[in-house]
C-alpha cells in the first residue's frame, strides 16, 4: 500500500521562491501545488483541496488575508490549515491572520527550510 502524499498549496508570487519551495516540498515527500496569485488561490484551492496552505500576504490581484477570508467562508476549504509565509512582520497583520485562524505566521527572513518543515509537520500531525 502506497502512502498518499500530503498536498501543500504554495501561494507565492515571487517565482524564484515559488520554484525553490515547490522543489523542496517535493523532495520532502509532499505534493506541492504552485499558485502565484490571490485570484488563482481562490479558484484552485477548492478544486485541489490541499492538506495545508502556505500563504503569502503580498500577492497580485487579491492579498493573502482576503484569500484567507474567502477560503474560510467556503465550507469545503474552511478547515484547511493555513500557515502564513510572509516578508511582513507587521503585528496588525499577524493578529488579523491569527484571528482568521492561521496556524502559524512565519516571516521568511527568520525561517530556514528545517524550521518551515517543523511547522508543516506539526500542523499536519496535530492540526495546530
Amino acid at each position: 500500500m502506497t502512502k498518499t502524499k500530503k498536498k501543500i498549496a504554495v501561494v507565492e508570487d515571487e517565482q524564484a521562491l515559488q520554484s525553490v519551495l515547490a522543489e523542496w516540498l517535493d523532495s520532502e515527500g509532499y505534493e506541492p501545488i504552485p499558485i502565484t496569485t490571490g485570484r488563482q488561490a481562490i479558484e484552485e484551492i477548492p478544486k485541489r483541496l490541499p492538506d495545508l496552505i502556505l500563504l503569502d500576504i503580498l500577492l497580485p490581484e487579491i492579498d493573502g488575508l482576503t484569500v484567507m477570508r474567502q477560503l474560510r467562508e467556503n465550507p469545503e476549504t474552511a478547515k484547511i490549515p493555513v500557515v502564513i509565509l510572509s516578508n511582513l512582520g507587521d503585528p496588525a497583520e499577524r493578529r488579523e491572520a491569527e484571528a482568521l485562524g492561521a496556524r502559524d505566521y512565519l516571516v521568511k527572513a527568520e525561517h530556514d527550510f528545517p524550521s518551515i518543515k517543523r511547522v508543516i509537520e506539526r500542523v499536519l500531525q496535530n492540526g495546530v
